[in-house]
């Protein structure tokens, strides 16, 4: 019985770090980009993830970019006359020794002129443009719900 319980604990924890994925690239460290399935038709998609910097001066993401979309571009919610809206950002700063969260209500990547929609469990290339650590492909994981301790409400729910 404990043999049993021990091999399915490491299955189960195998498979919770081959859903986990980070990278990094020079003093940042991005932790687990994903993307909430969308229904087929949906134009545009939503990129989430952490960015850590654990070096001593500031970076700034400048730009995205992925073959699955005709465009890629930073955003982020406001609060604007009572009514939340998604503005357009040109670049976001990641202070030294902090971290920017990409998440729901929050900064994020959206895409749009979607070639298809992905859908829960396939990956797809995204390319992070920082002004210091240059260029960062990542794969971002498509997941039919927010990752744990991510979600803080669905992002259809905003003004251009």
């Amino acid at each position: 019985m404990l043999k049993r319980n021990l091999l399915l604990g490491a299955l189960l924890g195998m498979s919770l770090l081959a859903q986990a994925h980070e990278y990094d690239a020079g003093q940042l460290h991005i932790e687990h980009p994903w993307s909430r399935e969308m229904p087929p038709v949906a134009p545009t998609a939503a990129v989430y993830f952490v960015v850590h910097n654990k070096g001593g001066e500031a970076d700034r993401l400048l730009g995205v970019s992925t073959p699955v979309a005709g465009k890629a571009e930073l955003h982020e919610h406001v609060h604007a006359d009572g009514v939340m809206k998604m503005q357009q950002v040109q670049d976001v700063t990641i202070p030294a020794g902090g971290e920017v969260k990409f998440e729901p209500m929050g900064y994020h990547v959206m895409l749009f002129d979607l070639k298809q929609q992905a859908t829960d469990g396939e990956r797809f290339p995204l390319t992070l443009t920082f002004e210091k650590a240059g260029a960062v492909e990542v794969e971002v994981a498509v997941q039919k719900d927010a990752p744990q301790g991510h979600d803080h409400g669905g992002h259809g729910k905003h003004q251009h």
